[in-house]
């Protein structure tokens, strides 16, 4: 399944502009990090996506085929994960999904078999019973999670799944997106945690004021490497750091030191020959390669309008 954004365009009251020519692409096995200020046009583009807004201009196709022009395949091939919970607290989270599972054409043996499904996936099975108003925040995720794939759709949407969430609930929504990327879904997430965006992601799309930004002009000539020594070298490595040639700066990090050295595999490479000749051997050697968070700071500005 290939997504295709093609010239999107969506002005609101008095010629506002949320979405403002955009375009990208993304397919089944890949999971895009959505990224972008709050009011960059996420959430609207991510709705026309789903059907659930319509663009002035530009289109939105699956496999060629437009989710404008075609909105009832577009619905059997998407999930959408909204950033608002399941607001149906008098319906337990087997009513709620059974419940979608019938609006999304499902009949017969296959309503049971897609709810039992998507609750053992999602780890509901033995909240299915339960009253929506009687889960946590994190349960509720799991409940909107699995009512984006009840129908098992090819693309899946999700905005701003992990706010709120405690540590444990993120890594947990974490796990299931990989899984599900593995398993060939196509996704989109939007999310202001670029650090566990990064952990998940594939790629990423930035975007502000409506426009994709260039991402590879920020990727720089330099690069940070992670060390980390034995205790006793440790402490006293800094100074034999910044004498190292190749070494342009350096400094604490954690239990160990960030080094900026020229960017590339060879540049890594003979950082770590010139270490090991002066007696540095570092039992931790991690390079920090376009680091999204750095990326999104250095394309973006932070406007609204």
């Amino acid at each position: 399944m290939k997504v295709e954004v093609t010239n999107l365009v969506k002005t609101f009251d008095r010629g506002f502009r949320a979405v403002d020519g955009l375009s990208f692409s993304f397919s089944s096995g890949e999971v895009i990090g959505f990224v972008g200020p709050n009011g960059a046009g996420k959430t609207t583009t991510m709705r026309i996506m789903s059907t659930l807004d319509t663009p002035d201009s530009g289109d939105i196709t699956l496999d060629g085929v437009s989710v404008l022009d075609h909105p009832e395949q577009a619905h059997r091939l998407i999930g959408f994960m909204p950033d608002d919970l399941p607001s149906r607290t008098d319906t337990t989270v087997d009513e709620y999904l059974d419940f979608f599972a019938r609006a999304y054409g499902l009949r017969g043996a296959a309503i049971r078999k897609a709810v039992e499904g998507v609750e053992e996936f999602t780890g509901l099975t033995e909240f299915r019973d339960r009253t929506l108003h009687a889960l946590s925040k994190g349960m509720k995720q799991r409940v909107s999670l699995a009512r984006a794939l009840v129908h098992d759709p090819a693309v899946l949407i999700m905005d701003e799944p992990a706010n709120g969430l405690d540590p444990r609930a993120r890594i947990e929504l974490r796990e299931l997106v990989k899984a599900l990327g593995e398993n060939g879904k196509a996704i989109l997430i939007s999310s202001h945690i670029l650090s566990e965006l990064e952990e998940m992601c594939t790629s990423s799309v930035i975007i502000e004021r409506g426009r994709r930004l260039n991402a590879e002009a920020a990727v720089s000539a330099e690069t940070w490497i992670k060390l980390r020594f034995l205790p006793d070298v440790n402490e006293t490595a800094l100074p034999i750091l910044l004498e190292t040639p190749g070494v342009i700066a350096a400094e604490s990090s954690g239990n160990g030191w960030r080094v900026k050295t020229a960017s590339g595999d060879e540049a890594a490479a003979a950082l770590a020959e010139k270490l090991f000749a002066r007696k540095l051997v570092p039992i931790l050697f991690e390079p920090e390669v376009g680091k999204l968070e750095d990326i999104f700071m250095h394309v973006t500005k932070g406007n609204l309008a």
